[in-house]
């Protein structure tokens, strides 16, 4: 959908930027209000059932300028990506699919009092479809070196994700609930997109 705004035509209000854009607001909210936001939309497994928006709405929360900064960079640059690949349904799919997921393994596993917020889950998932439908897609690491998005996501599960276990402080849970997501959902379009071509 292509929005003008003073007769500039350039602007392309596309779901990535939606999302970016409601991050952002929750986060200013968070600024302001940091207690009320975290106990209303954060999810608590001991809370699920009487507020069971948490599930959804702790996507959309970050406590913390690095955390917010990183995971709205991961989603402009891998989403922007998987979006061109998918579409806006699809991809809609993947990310809202791989967040719940992510809060379910956090439910099942994590501490009954503990609450988790971002979009983290979310985007393991985007990482893990398109690390199985564009493997050899280079990342900048630390933007200076260029390896095989194949091979980072190797590394985030065999290395990052048994460090982040030993801390308390990490959802781990939402991490491999939306990576393993995200896998499945990779090959299920690329077998979906080689048949499309080579079928």
């Amino acid at each position: 959908m292509r929005v003008r705004y003073g007769g500039y035509r350039g602007f392309n209000m596309t779901p990535i930027w939606v999302l970016l854009a409601v991050n952002f607001l929750f986060y200013i909210a968070y600024l302001i209000q940091d207690d009320l936001i975290l106990r209303t939309f954060g999810f608590q497994p001991n809370q699920f059932l009487s507020e069971p928006w948490t599930i959804v709405t702790n996507m959309f929360v970050h406590a913390g300028l690095w955390h917010i900064l990183a995971n709205m960079l991961m989603l402009y640059f891998f989403g922007s990506y998987l979006l061109g690949l998918l579409g806006e349904v699809k991809f809609f799919i993947v990310y809202f699919a791989g967040g719940l997921v992510g809060n379910l393994l956090f439910y099942l596993l994590a501490p009954a009092y503990a609450i988790a917020v971002g979009a983290s889950g979310a985007l393991f998932a985007v990482m893990g479809a398109m690390a199985v439908m564009r493997p050899r897609l280079k990342v900048l690491i630390w933007f200076l070196f260029p390896v095989d998005l194949w091979i980072l996501i190797i590394v985030i599960a065999a290395l990052i994700i048994p460090t982040q276990i030993e801390s308390s402080n990490i959802a781990w849970q939402a991490h491999v609930g939306g990576l393993v997501l995200g896998l499945i959902a990779g090959l299920y379009f690329r077998k979906k997109e080689r048949g499309r071509f080579w079928g």
